[in-house]
């Protein structure tokens, strides 16, 4: 069966912080959104390039050598193996696009580490 998404209303299903939920999958990716606030952790992605499409608030993104910034309606793809930093200082929703198998916090495990994402 074919169905919508109304990003506003997945949204409003959850406020929780630094955990996607998963609403949709495209071949072997998933379409997660998340709700982020404050500074996550510095990690990478060894085999896998991430998209981050900000749908509402403004994004920091920390790279090394750069920052990228990103308003409502922006994305940047992080190729794989790119050291990298999100920060939102106020509450950020996103929209991810990655891979089934991409864990959240990439090379580093810790605190903020989901092992499991909830289908919404």
């Amino acid at each position: 069966m074919i169905e919508k998404v109304n990003l506003a209303q997945k949204f409003e299903l959850f406020s929780d912080h630094w955990r996607p939920k998963i609403v949709g999958e495209v071949n072997d990716f998933f379409v997660k959104l998340a709700k982020i606030e404050g500074e996550f952790v510095w990690h990478h992605h060894e085999d896998e390039d991430e998209l981050f499409l900000v749908v509402k608030g403004r994004l920091q993104i920390r790279l090394r050598d750069a920052d990228v910034w990103l308003d409502e309606g922006e994305f940047v793809i992080i190729p794989r193996g790119v050291e990298h930093l999100p920060v939102a200082s106020d509450e950020v929703h996103l929209l991810l696009f990655e891979r089934a198998t991409t864990r959240n916090t990439g090379n580093v495990t810790g605190d903020r580490t989901v092992e499991k994402l909830d289908r919404i």
